[in-house]
């Protein structure tokens, strides 16, 4: 949600429906060899003494103020709650893109230290209301447009934190690594990546009924944003389709508020007697949050933040591996094609497997069996891919816990919830009426 604006002031020049159509389909999948990736890793930032109070907003303003002078690899944003991103430049391999953002995240967490200040891995805030730090004229219409259905989309902006992947699109032609097949397998294989890293079953301290309360507030949302397009065809028609009769969440001004508009798709303002420009069709496509968004790479949004300083790279690795590898790839096809007569017709993350992966996590017991297929593969990519013995454990140590067991991380937090801490050393880490420390 911290995509880049378009300055509104650049002189206008208006599109027409057919210009948009095929300005889509031009820029969403740009084909070629798989070579490069690349992550997103959002964080909820908290007091280090005491990890459930909100961090004052002048503080988080100064903290930001001094981050932003580090000499970082990765682009730094803020999200509308105050959530701190780091979106790692494309990287030509698997360990470039762990070893720059491992080293951004390290001079990240030194100088919050020194300010008292930690991060924390939830896909959704434990503990407190949504509240929002950021207040521009995006983020006002934003919240003005997402309350008219629910309070989901106020919770989505200032209360969740994920690991996007970021991988290319593929190549023109057929096969395992066709782009074509990347589109299907990402929304197929993305239940599994719901189901397997759930982080997010809490929210102002109680359990939500959901393994990813994240992914939940996704599927609860405006379907018109949130939703992926339908499956059948070709992917580079069903996404145009898709942007164009996506519903405009703003028209941006030069000065004062931005008019939020009721019901106008993007089609009917390409027909209207003031028909939009190039930049609010670039700014329209960021105001769109599918569980994969085509942006000439896919983006695969659909993974909740993870627990621990480099939790992240288990995600990061294990898509990467059953994306990138020909072998893993096929594999992994293979592996969830029993799951798209469970998905329906219906288009993620609305439909029956998406909410399964949401609600149950790998207790689902088919998701659960792909999911130790689908792991399998991927830890034997990672050789492959030319991982290290320490990114192999990690993924090894994730599977023999979790996926092994048809438990997700989520699984832990309500254990820990209801008393009982499984965590080696034995720490108690309770949430009746006490300090959790995680």
């Amino acid at each position: 949600m911290s995509d880049s604006v378009s300055d509104c002031t650049e002189p206008r020049s208006a599109v027409t429906e057919a210009e948009v159509e095929a300005l889509v389909r031009g820029i969403c999948f740009k084909t070629g060899p798989p070579r490069t990736l690349g992550v997103e890793v959002e964080w909820l930032v908290h007091e280090l003494r005491a990890p459930r109070l909100p961090v004052p907003p002048e503080r988080l303003e100064a903290a930001y103020a001094a981050l932003r002078t580090l000499p970082l690899r990765s682009a730094l944003t803020v999200e509308p709650g105050g959530q701190l991103e780091l979106s790692s430049a494309p990287a030509a391999s698997l360990m470039e893109c762990i070893g720059s953002v491992s080293a951004d995240l390290d001079a990240v967490r030194t100088l919050l230290r020194e300010a008292g200040l930690g991060i924390g891995g939830y896909g959704h805030d434990p503990w407190n209301p949504p509240r929002r730090y950021l207040h521009e004229p995006r983020y006002d219409a934003m919240e003005c447009y997402l309350d008219r259905t629910g309070p989901e989309g106020r919770a989505m902006m200032c209360s969740s934190a994920s690991v996007q992947v970021c991988l290319d699109a593929g190549y023109e032609e057929p096969g395992p690594l066709g782009y074509g097949r990347r589109w299907w397998l990402a929304h197929q294989l993305g239940a599994v990546l719901v189901a397997a890293f759930a982080h997010s079953p809490l929210s102002r301290g109680r359990p939500t009924g959901w393994r990813s309360t994240r992914q939940s507030l996704w599927a609860a949302m405006d379907p018109g944003r949130s939703s992926a397009p339908r499956l059948n065809g070709d992917p580079r028609a069903a996404w145009a389709r898709h942007v164009m009769d996506a519903p405009v969440m703003c028209v941006r001004a030069e000065t004062g508020p931005w008019r939020v508009p009721d019901g106008m798709s993007f089609r009917a303002w390409t027909r209207s007697a003031d028909p939009p420009d190039h930049a609010d069709l670039a700014y329209h496509l960021t105001t769109l949050f599918p569980p994969v968004r085509p942006r000439g790479h896919l983006e695969l949004r659909m993974i909740d933040a993870q627990p621990g300083d480099d939790g992240w790279i288990v995600p990061l690795a294990v898509t990467t591996a059953l994306f990138d590898d020909p072998e893993a790839a096929e594999t992994a096809y293979r592996a969830v094609k029993p799951l798209a007569e469970r998905a329906t017709a219906r288009p993620a993350p609305c439909n029956p497997l998406w909410v399964a992966a949401a609600r149950d996590g790998l207790a689902d017991p088919e998701l659960h069996e792909v999911a130790v297929a689908c792991f399998a593969a991927a830890a034997e990519a990672l050789p492959r891919l030319g991982a290290t013995a320490e990114v192999q454990g990690a993924v090894a140590e994730f599977t023999d816990r979790y996926v092994a067991r048809g438990r997700c991380p989520a699984d832990d937090l309500l254990l820990r919830f209801h008393g009982k801490d499984t965590r080696s050393g034995g720490e108690d880490a309770r949430f009746h009426g006490k300090d959790m420390r995680i």
